[in-house]
């Protein structure tokens, strides 16, 4: 049986949608994720409440209305075709979803305190990072990090994207502390694997792992992850996300925590701090960036 915290692709789904997580269902205060699947023609209403949120295009393109102001998201072919455009919706605003040609969006959200305005972010805005180097390279699309979106009260997102074979989200780290260095954050991934090829078809759906632990709170997770799942993050080390060889990795990251100010600040493991400097000697993976 899957551990609590780990969501496969179905078993957090309402009636609309097989991915949803709530800050209910999730036993926390901030962070949601609902991942919508639009039939051509197809169009959904959102309801913000108390929720600022993000619309984020993983397969397809879409308008959304908001407010007034009406936003045409290019989107992209799959997640491993580089970054996308995306819309920032504030809180308390309804807004419209509707795909001509159908597809699969990312709705990330978070309660918040402060309402801003929807605004539109093109592609070519977003900061694409390689982070790490060897079999620890990563490609990391920082879309609404808090140093490349200002506009935003508690929600901060990213991209990530591991070529197969290597571990990501590495050294493990946390963010459960108010402290110089680290903050407070809940935080959500969902994944997705192999995009469907016909050399993917032929090997398998792919496949990773994701470890999780708080040895203070009796936590150890590693727990194999696949296309649509989600993994919940309330505390403890998270690290490595690891992706067979054969099958390239995404993950989408929402974080939102109780801080006045948005950061992504954490702390890594001791065990394991000693990896960072260790990257020096090493060159990044020629894989990434990822662009199509």
């Amino acid at each position: 049986m899957p551990h609590r915290l780990h969501l496969p692709r179905g078993s957090s789904h309402d009636d609309l949608d097989a991915v949803v997580v709530t800050p209910e269902s999730a036993g926390w205060t901030y962070c949601g994720l609902r991942i919508l699947e639009l039939g051509p023609g197809e169009e959904r209403h959102l309801d913000g409440g108390e929720s600022e949120a993000f619309v984020l295009p993983l397969s397809g393109s879409a308008t959304v209305g908001c407010e007034g102001a009406r936003f045409e998201l290019a989107g992209r072919r799959n997640v491993f075709a580089g970054p996308t455009d995306f819309a920032y919706l504030p809180a308390g605003s309804g807004a419209t979803v509707a795909s001509e040609g159908g597809g699969r969006f990312a709705i990330g959200s978070a309660v918040a305190s402060r309402r801003g305005e929807p605004v539109h972010v093109a592609a070519d805005e977003v900061e694409v990072e390689v982070r790490g180097a060897g079999a620890s390279t990563r490609q990391v699309n920082n879309f609404l990090a808090p140093e490349a979106f200002a506009g935003a009260d508690k929600i901060s997102a990213i991209e990530v994207i591991t070529p197969a074979g290597n571990w990501s989200s590495y050294p493990p780290h946390r963010h459960e502390e108010e402290r110089p260095g680290e903050a407070i954050l809940e935080e959500i991934y969902y994944y997705e694997l192999a995009p469907e090829t016909r050399a993917e078809r032929q090997m398998g759906r792919g496949f990773g792992f994701h470890r999780l632990y708080d040895p203070d709170r009796d936590l150890d997770l590693c727990e194999e992850v696949r296309h649509g799942d989600v993994v919940l993050i309330p505390h403890g080390y998270h690290g490595p996300a690891m992706t067979a060889p054969g099958y390239d990795m995404y993950y989408l990251c929402v974080l939102a925590g109780p801080g006045s100010e948005r950061t992504l600040a954490c702390s890594d493991d001791p065990a394991h701090a000693a990896v960072r400097p260790s990257w020096e000697e090493l060159e990044p993976d020629p894989r990434v960036p990822m662009a199509g």
